[in-house]
């Protein structure tokens, strides 16, 4: 029996199979608004055993992305509950995970009253797109400041309370791909002297105390947090003490007794692979101090290796990413053998139904 289409325990939630459907930005969310085409969009990919939304802001300085969702105002609440409704009658279990883009964004994405703002002022290269000017030059972050860091952590614990007033089984802290949590975890992009910067220790610290606010907020078994060792994206660079801290980084979060860690591995699309090394010892410290709690591993899988991490207790789920957007039914294809579906990527983006919720299920399709 291939694990992958087994059931498994996740904190409170009875999961009907291991497969995760991972978090992927898709821009569909007019006015940073949840929408009934984003409830279709989840609906029809339900038979994951977890869903995690895309990035989600906790706040209006994280909204650094055209369209992107937030979870602060009570519209917005509202807005996911239609999403979290549309998945739970079809028995389906949903995290939201909750994304402030910190430093990686444009001044014209964001709502009035809002800054881009980070643990240095260090700005991103390249561009990015707006809806208003088209494509722009990342904007300037400001550092913030104690205070500031001190609203951002209420603002993830008030957005974790949201998540559950709008009906989601979890939450998810991004603390990976070079945003906020990442952005103080990272030497290139945090360049502080104070008590959240300097050795990886203080580095540490923004993550965790972030985790410790959510956890106090809606329980550990509703919080889970995904991580990025050698990543690489949104300009950050490898360095010499990556293992030792997330070392570290692990024992800490295992000891708040969240419910799984996520381990983005991003090397089928050409990106540094984490060392198999570091991801396993991040794996053991962290169950050493919640033997519970749940591994999470993505990247490029198939079945077979799936079944193959799963049995050799390198993950107890695994994550699935573009191929879920293009296969509704994507849990039925893997296990039945059925051809998968190519996504469009010039559409991954754009608003709208095309590209997004127009995807055939495989009894419908001529695959």
């Amino acid at each position: 029996m291939n694990l992958l289409f087994t059931e498994y325990t996740l904190g409170k939630n009875k999961l009907k199979n291991r497969a995760v459907m991972a978090p992927m930005t898709r821009s569909r969310a007019i006015g940073n608004i949840p929408n009934d085409l984003m409830a279709e969009y989840y609906a029809q990919r339900a038979s994951a055993g977890l869903q995690i939304t895309e990035g989600v802001s906790p706040s209006p300085n994280g909204l650094g992305y055209a369209r992107i969702p937030g979870i602060f105002s009570e519209e917005q609440v509202q807005g996911w509950k239609k999403v979290t409704d549309a998945v739970h009658a079809k028995q389906g279990r949903i995290f939201v995970q909750l994304m402030h883009s910190g430093r990686v964004g444009n001044h014209l994405n964001l709502p009035k009253g809002a800054e881009l703002v980070g643990p240095s002022a260090i700005g991103l290269k390249g561009t990015t797109w707006t809806d208003a000017e088209g494509s722009q030059p990342y904007s300037s972050p400001r550092e913030m400041n104690l205070k500031d860091i001190q609203a951002a952590i209420l603002e993830y614990a008030k957005a974790a309370e949201n998540a559950i007033k709008a009906g989601f089984d979890g939450i998810e802290l991004h603390g990976a791909n070079g945003y906020l949590i990442e952005q103080f975890l990272h030497p290139s992009a945090n360049h502080r002297n104070d008590e959240y910067g300097g050795d990886w220790k203080k580095r540490n610290r923004f993550a965790v105390e972030v985790a410790t606010a959510v956890v106090e907020a809606i329980g550990a078994d509703k919080v889970g947090i995904r991580l990025s060792p050698y990543g690489v994206f949104n300009d950050l660079e490898i360095h010499d003490e990556i293992e030792e801290q997330y070392k570290d980084l692990a024992i800490s979060l295992g000891k708040l007794g969240l419910v799984y860690i996520h381990i983005v591995n991003h090397s089928s699309m050409g990106a540094p692979a984490p060392k198999d090394s570091t991801v396993a010892e991040i794996r053991e410290l962290y169950k050493s101090q919640n033997p519970n709690g749940a591994y999470i591993l993505s990247g490029g899988y198939d079945p077979e290796r799936a079944d193959s991490d799963l049995k050799e207790k390198n993950a107890d789920l695994i994550a699935f990413g573009r191929n879920f957007i293009s296969n509704p039914d994507l849990v039925e294809r893997l296990e039945k053998g059925i051809p998968l579906a190519e996504a469009d990527a010039s559409l991954f983006y754009t608003p709208g139904e095309k590209g997004y919720t127009d995807y055939p299920v495989a009894a419908l399709s001529k695959v």
